[in-house]
């Protein structure tokens, strides 16, 4: 019996989404949430889990197509037959109805509806046909889903990002084995890392951060890489994926926003040396507090002094839609185009907890598994080209928001301190903002806030 897998919507109402490439081949015996393909949407890399288990019959597109949501995308066969005796006829329905809609990647395979799950279970228990099916099922489980075994209670799988995972595989260590240390519950990295150095294995975290900030550094995609054929004048690269989504948000923004920029440069010696101090600080070993940390807590204190940069423009309902929390979008640079994953609640953080949440964040928009979730809901926006040595720009706005704060870089120059000519460490800020919302008062005021903090971060010890 044959069973087609057909491209799920991915999220975000998304139409399509290009194949990366296979993780498997025609021939292969494939396990259920086994991942099988990498797919580009719009936003992300996403990996898809089979919902299937059995051996791949035929892949229906080659890497680079882009396949539409529905399109039959792999044929499975030689699946397993259910041990008890066959169910009714509205059971089989049912069945058929649940293989003809996958659930959404990430989730896992769709809870089954019939009773056969059942039955299945009670022949594991008494060592009948069903123990190997209900074995598979337990080890190719998603991490965070309890699932049903042949125990008196079910069996929570560990929690993880993507990156995680792969990382967890590559090194050959079993997530269930590795502690979570963060509050939330979730595996990360640093937390495999840790298991690895302590059992003896080399997760070469130092070589594989230098790999993946210098892809983020470049700000290059893939394509945009590639060398050209001996004799080639042009190359023609598809415009897809994040690049194509990016572009089109770029010319909404800038044709229905009046965007307005005004620069502004500080003194922050004072915001170097905290970070200095924080870096020497053992308590804080391990976490990565840098000067893109402080300037988020400065804007998070300066949005709740000036509302008017943390609102959007709600043309369809005219009104004006102020908001009373801070999803900070922070705009990451990698091999496939920019994109601007969120922090939600960062208002409600420590400095801390913010650069923790930083660094996260631009370990996953590394590896290109950033979920189109975590790009939405976005209330203010901080983009550092200050990285690629530029002094100042005039970034473009997200749609939806109505300001964007972009951090210079930083450099020691002859600066009047304290009556006296001094070197000191200046950094030029640049403030884009929609003028529907925002006028020039509104602007300059919450600059300047942000910029008192940065000359002076004991200051935001008054703000609130």
């Amino acid at each position: 019996m044959s069973q087609d897998f057909r491209l799920p919507d991915l999220g975000e109402g998304l139409p399509d989404a290009e194949l990366v490439s296979w993780l498997v081949a025609e021939g292969d015996e494939v396990a259920l949430n086994q991942n099988i393909a990498e797919v580009e949407t719009a936003k992300a890399v996403i990996e898809l889990p089979s919902p299937f288990a059995g051996t791949v019959q035929k892949l229906h597109h080659a890497a680079g197509d882009v396949v539409e949501v529905g399109e039959v995308l792999i044929t499975f066969g030689g699946g397993e037959p259910d041990a008890a005796a066959p169910a009714a006829a509205d059971e089989d329905a049912a069945e058929e109805e649940e293989k003809a809609t996958p659930n959404l990647v990430g989730y896992g395979a769709a809870p089954r509806k019939s009773a056969r799950p059942q039955r299945r279970a009670r022949a594991a228990r008494t060592g009948g046909a069903g123990t190997g099916a209900e074995t598979a099922v337990l080890e190719a489980a998603p991490h965070d889903a309890i699932v049903e075994q042949p125990l008196e209670r079910p069996i929570e799988r560990p929690r993880s990002t993507p990156p995680v995972r792969k990382l967890a595989k590559d090194l050959g260590i079993d997530l269930a084995l590795v502690e979570a240390t963060g509050a939330t519950g979730l595996i990360t990295r640093a937390d495999v890392e840790a298991y690895a150095a302590r059992v003896g294995l080399d997760a070469h975290p130092a070589a594989d951060e230098a790999r993946t900030a210098g892809a983020a550094g470049t700000g290059q995609s893939v394509a945009a890489g590639r060398e050209a054929a001996p004799g080639e004048r042009v190359t023609r690269i598809p415009i897809r994926g994040v690049r194509k989504v990016t572009a089109q948000a770029m010319v909404r923004s800038a044709f229905t926003a009046p965007h307005v920029t005004t620069f502004h440069t500080v003194d922050i010696t004072e915001t170097m040396r905290l970070v200095a101090s924080l870096k020497a600080d053992r308590s804080l070993e391990g976490h990565r507090i840098g000067v893109m940390a402080v300037a988020a807590k400065a804007v998070c204190l300066a949005l709740g002094r000036n509302p008017s940069l943390n609102a959007k423009w709600d043309a369809d309902a005219g009104e004006i839609v102020e908001h009373h929390y801070v999803n900070l979008g922070i705009a990451a640079a990698t091999e496939r185009g920019l994109i601007v994953p969120v922090i939600p609640d960062a208002d409600a953080m420590t400095l801390v907890e913010l650069a923790d949440a930083i660094t996260e964040l631009a370990q996953v928009a590394r590896s290109g598994k950033t979920p189109p979730s975590a790009m939405t809901g976005g209330t203010f926006s901080i983009t550092n080209f200050g990285v690629f040595g530029v002094e100042a720009g005039t970034p473009i706005l997200n749609p939806g928001e109505s300001g964007i704060l972009g951090l210079g870089s930083v450099a020691r120059r002859p600066w009047e301190h304290d009556g006296e000519i001094a070197l000191r460490d200046v950094m030029t800020l640049s403030l884009s903002f929609d003028h529907r919302l925002v006028d020039g008062a509104e602007g300059s005021r919450f600059l300047v806030d942000v910029a008192r903090v940065l000359e002076e971060p004991g200051r935001a010890m008054l703000l609130r």
